[in-house]
């Protein structure tokens, strides 16, 4: 891939990440799915990024009773329930310029009416260190030959070993960067595609604790270099 358009990839992953990192510090008690969406937007617009890949919808919010809730973008609509004065918040942003996507998703908490960056509930700290957990360990192992199938096979016994739920409607964890929605192909059962085969992919985890109350997302995109080193975008 030219190193031109690898760093147009870089360039728009990296504003998600900054818009992710700001959007919390903007939030109070009041905010809602539909106000936290139109934070999220408003802060991809100003840095260069008014247009979406993902249907019409370039940030997919969820929080409070939604926050296991696994739907499409095209099926979604951000609701008015209100942050208050707990919750966990998931946010899935879909900026694109031209045929250039980028895909990032963060889950955060809020305790006693603001942003916890360290939260104390011990529900929030190990949902959110075991999403984590998850993408280095993945990271330690895949190859440019490791199959479609083989992540989807590994992602989803390690998330029930750890007592964890797949909340994702297919149990996928992640897809192709693509150019167009019917473009990309999925990290799910029987797709014996190699990861090399596609120029990105996005690893992302929507998860529950067994038993738990919320819901977890955590998404990356990644790709191989000329050594065959994995790299994350």
């Amino acid at each position: 891939m030219p190193l031109s358009k690898l760093q147009e990839y870089r360039q728009i992953q990296a504003t998600a990440k900054m818009v992710l990192a700001q959007l919390p510090l903007t939030l109070n008690a009041q905010d809602t799915e539909h106000s936290i969406a139109e934070k999220a937007s408003q802060l991809l617009q100003e840095r260069g990024y008014p247009d979406t890949w993902y249907y019409q919808c370039p940030a997919l919010v969820l929080l409070g009773s939604r926050s296991c809730l696994s739907i499409s973008g095209k099926n979604y609509f951000a609701s008015d329930e209100i942050i208050g004065g707990k919750n966990l918040i998931s946010v899935d942003l879909s900026p694109a310029l031209g045929d250039v996507w980028g895909d990032f998703s963060r889950s955060f908490a809020f305790e006693f009416g603001t942003y916890a960056e360290f939260p104390k509930t011990l529900e929030y700290k190990n949902g959110l260190q075991f999403a984590a957990q998850l993408h280095a360990e993945m990271r330690s192992w895949v190859t440019p030959s490791t199959s479609f199938h083989s992540l989807f096979s590994w992602a989803n016994v390690r998330i029930r070993e750890s007592g964890f739920v797949n909340l994702d409607y297919r149990s996928n964890v992640g897809h192709s960067i693509a150019k167009s929605l019917e473009e990309r192909i999925f990290i799910q059962a029987n797709n014996h595609a190699k990861l090399a085969d596609v120029g990105f992919f996005s690893f992302e985890l929507f998860v529950r604790l067994k038993g738990g109350h919320w819901g977890f997302k955590h998404e990356d995109s990644y790709y191989f270099d000329a050594l065959g080193k994995l790299k994350q975008v």
